[in-house]
């Protein structure tokens, strides 16, 4: 199946966008302006258009040392009393994130929908109630 029928097949089907895999080159999509309405299947587009050609070739191992170094950046902001730094990193975490399932080819709206979109994967509920020693 081509992307162009694979697109066209889940448009038709009035499919989410979210619901079909991210191709390496996906169609056009541009961010004109910034939105607080992005879904999580736009945004992970978005940031496959900017940085896609430069994470590849970095790789997952590459990849996977940035959001690491992001993540420590973002526990040293929880420390902090800086909101705006605090939301800077929490954007830069979501960001890196979204760049190693591009690389990985992991469409990040379905693996979400697909592990909770049902309700905790531990215990099956809408609101949780694992236990708290219990990791879902």
């Amino acid at each position: 199946m081509t992307l162009q029928s694979s697109l066209t097949r889940n448009l038709e089907s009035n499919l989410p966008l979210g619901l079909c895999r991210i191709p390496p080159s996906p169609p056009d999509f541009f961010m004109t302006s910034p939105s607080k309405d992005l879904s999580i299947a736009d945004l992970q587009k978005h940031i496959h258009r900017m940085y896609y050609d430069k994470d590849v070739a970095r790789g997952v191992d590459g990849t996977f040392m940035w959001l690491m170094e992001e993540v420590g950046e973002l526990a040293s902001a929880l420390r902090g009393d800086d909101r705006e730094n605090l939301a800077e990193e929490f954007a830069d975490v979501i960001a890196w994130l979204f760049t190693i399932a591009n690389v990985a080819d992991i469409d990040l709206a379905e693996a979400l929908s697909k592990k909770y979109g049902n309700g905790c994967p531990g215990c099956g509920r809408f609101q949780c109630e694992c236990s708290l020693s219990e990791k879902p």
